[in-house]
C-alpha cells in the first residue's frame, strides 16, 4: 500500500499541482517580463507550458511523493507572492 500511496501522491503532484504552479508562474512572469503587455503574456504562457511539462516529469523523478508535493507547492507560493507584491506595487491588476 505504501507504493500505491506514493504513486497517488506523484499523480496529484504531476497533474493538478503542476498545472497550478505553471499558471501562477505565467501570471508572475507576465507581470515581470519587459516589453508590451501582450508580448509578455504570450512569452509567459509559452514558458509556463514548458514549466508544466517539466514539473510533471520532475514529480515522478523526485525521491518521494511528499517531496514532489512540497516542492511544487513552494514554487507555487513563490510565484503567488511575486504576483501579489507586483499587484500591490503597481496598483493594477
Amino acid at each position: 500500500w505504501a507504493r500505491r500511496g506514493d504513486i497517488a501522491l506523484r499523480v496529484v503532484a504531476s497533474v493538478p499541482l503542476a498545472y497550478a504552479t505553471a499558471s501562477l508562474w505565467a501570471m508572475a512572469l507576465a507581470r515581470l517580463l519587459p516589453g508590451d503587455r501582450a508580448e509578455a503574456t504570450v512569452t509567459a504562457a509559452l514558458i509556463a507550458l514548458a514549466l508544466c511539462s517539466l514539473a510533471a516529469m520532475w514529480a515522478f523523478a523526485a525521491r518521494s511523493g511528499w517531496r514532489a508535493i512540497w516542492t511544487l507547492g513552494l514554487a507555487a507560493a513563490v510565484a503567488a507572492a511575486i504576483t501579489w507584491i507586483s499587484i500591490g506595487a503597481t496598483g493594477r491588476v
